[in-house]
């Protein structure tokens, strides 16, 4: 079997056209020379990269989260736009409308380093803006630095509202867009310094080796005008069912509970909580190398230092390796669609672009963090590096590649491969396949096998979580809490039982406590007689 799959990968492995990477040349480092780490971790990027020298952009900067928009226009803006023209990066002109813009540009990218400050604050806004804008965008000011940026050569740009970006949906690389005007920008930033350079190394060796494991999916369920979230992650699902991901997908109302045994996640995209749950509260808990996470809130990087606020801070905490999030108040339509960013991410194309190519505004409250040039998925057709624990997830693959237009066979070659090496990976994919196909009996009974030939504990837990969600989903409350409670017993000690004991308690909730029995009043004193009376 093993051979097999060698030559099948090396027969594989030119078939997809992947996007051209961005040009080292192209980008423009942005440190802050008040703080030395940040200068220190610009230079390293710079060196693993092969960035340039002139394209490293030093400047004095607050050393706060947080500016106001006099501190972003004289220290960001102004002296960044008159550097790219003093160094060669733009050539200047005018449209019909007589806005000053670039009009040629040897930048397509910008990486902000640690240091930065990352959010501009609300000011009042100077002069009615040229464009109508809804309501409720008349007065927004806020907004993230690194969104700005990305038109900062643009004269008149009204400081309230979105403004429509042109890279949406696009499925060209930055450098053959054609748009001069516009700068990619991300951010390598986190918690800690040693985080952010451990985002540029995994992002690296991933490139090497290939980005690996299991996806899991969190939706919503809020329904209404919010049901476009959850559409994103179905699309998501599809299409790794097309390419053979493996992909767990929770679509109950509640979010993964506490502690859930995520392992092996090399992608994650999930809402709607303001703070870190799940698997995020498990200490031990990390996500594979190079994993891309994100989970969708209104304010998930407004503390995006913060390892234990919020959601990007947490994440990239955890071990991922990017992730994009929101500053402030963005609204749901106005932010990143994740089905978009995941599928230009499995094209080939690199962080920075499969980010922009998925957000509809720009001047607004987004940010993308980790290295971006970072791309993943290099190596979804096979080649490159090898790791012993990545071979099983390859294999699932190639085996979709080669036989997924006859699934049958598909589904006997991995059965096969599976039985032959009591392979627990193998049967929860399969598992998990039948169970998209809505046959829960069949899914039911690899998910099983699964949890017998698993041999960490928190995988043979979630087989059985798998299978109580089906009983949950088939409307058979009692057997689900069952096989909840039959988990519980059979894995008592290890931290991902929480999960277990947070869906009982959504299932079947504990009684309240007895209420406390109030002490009987004592007899009032008969009042004693006036005398006289």
């Amino acid at each position: 079997m093993k051979i097999i799959l060698t030559l099948i990968v090396s027969l594989l492995a030119m078939v997809r056209v992947l996007a051209a990477p961005i040009s080292p040349e192209s980008v423009i480092v942005l440190y802050n020379s008040a703080i030395p780490e940040s200068k220190t971790l610009a230079d390293y990027y710079a060196k693993m990269r092969g960035i340039p020298a002139d394209n490293m952009v030093g400047l004095e900067l607050s050393t706060k989260d947080e500016i106001t928009r006099e501190e972003y226009d004289d220290t960001i803006r102004m002296p960044l736009t008159k550097l790219m023209v003093l160094r060669g990066f733009w050539k200047m002109g005018a449209n019909q409308q007589g806005v000053t813009l670039p009009v040629a540009s040897k930048i397509t990218t910008m990486v902000c380093m640690r240091g930065v400050p990352f959010k501009i604050k609300r000011s009042p806004v100077p002069q009615p803006p040229a464009q109508k804008l809804p309501a409720q965008f008349a007065n927004v000011t806020e907004a993230c630095v690194d969104s700005e940026l990305s038109m900062f050569g643009v004269s008149r740009l009204p400081i309230a509202g979105p403004i429509n970006n042109p890279y949406f949906k696009k499925e060209t690389g930055i450098a053959d867009a054609k748009l001069p005007y516009i700068v990619l920008v991300g951010r390598i930033d986190g918690p800690d310094y040693d985080t952010c350079k451990r985002m540029i190394d995994d992002a690296i060796l991933t490139e090497r080796q290939g980005l690996w494991g299991m996806c899991y999916l969190d939706k919503s369920l809020k329904g209404g005008g919010f049901a476009i979230g959850d559409e994103w992650l179905d699309n998501i699902a599809r299409l790794n069912d097309e390419i053979g991901i493996p992909t767990a997908m929770d679509s109950n109302k509640q979010t993964f509970t506490t502690n859930y045994p995520m392992n092996d996640a090399a992608l994650y995209f999930g809402w709607y909580t303001g703070h870190k749950n799940g698997p995020l509260l498990n200490p031990a808990f990390q996500f594979r190398r190079g994993a891309i996470a994100v989970h969708l809130h209104s304010f998930s990087a407004s503390k995006l230092r913060d390892a234990k606020s919020h959601w990007t801070g947490p994440i990239l905490a955890h071990g991922a390796a990017g992730t994009v999030g929101n500053v402030y108040e963005p609204y749901l339509q106005l932010t990143h669609y994740f089905d978009i960013l995941h599928s230009r991410l499995i094209k080939g194309y690199s962080l920075v672009e499969a980010s922009y190519m998925s957000l509809p505004y720009l001047s607004w409250q987004n940010v993308v963090l980790g290295d971006p040039l970072y791309r993943p998925f290099l190596h979804l057709e096979g080649g490159g590096e090898v790791e012993p624990d990545d071979r099983d997830f390859r294999a699932i693959r190639v085996a979709n590649q080669r036989w997924g237009k006859e699934p049958e066979t598909m589904v006997k070659k991995l059965r096969t491969a599976a039985a032959a090496k009591g392979n627990a990976r193998f049967y929860e994919y399969l598992g998990l396949w039948y169970r998209v196909r809505n046959q829960d009996s069949v899914a039911t009974a690899f998910f099983q096998t699964a949890s017998k030939k698993h041999l960490k504990e928190a995988d043979r837990l979630r087989q059985w979580i798998y299978t109580a969600d089906l009983q949950r989903q088939a409307g058979q409350k009692a057997q689900a809490i069952a096989t909840l409670r039959k988990a519980r017993e059979l894995f008592p000690n290890i931290p991902e039982t929480k999960s277990v004991v947070g869906l009982l308690n959504i299932l079947d909730p504990p009684p309240p406590p007895p209420a406390k029995k109030q002490p009987e009043k004592t007899p009032a004193a008969p009042k004693k007689a006036k005398k006289g009376a």
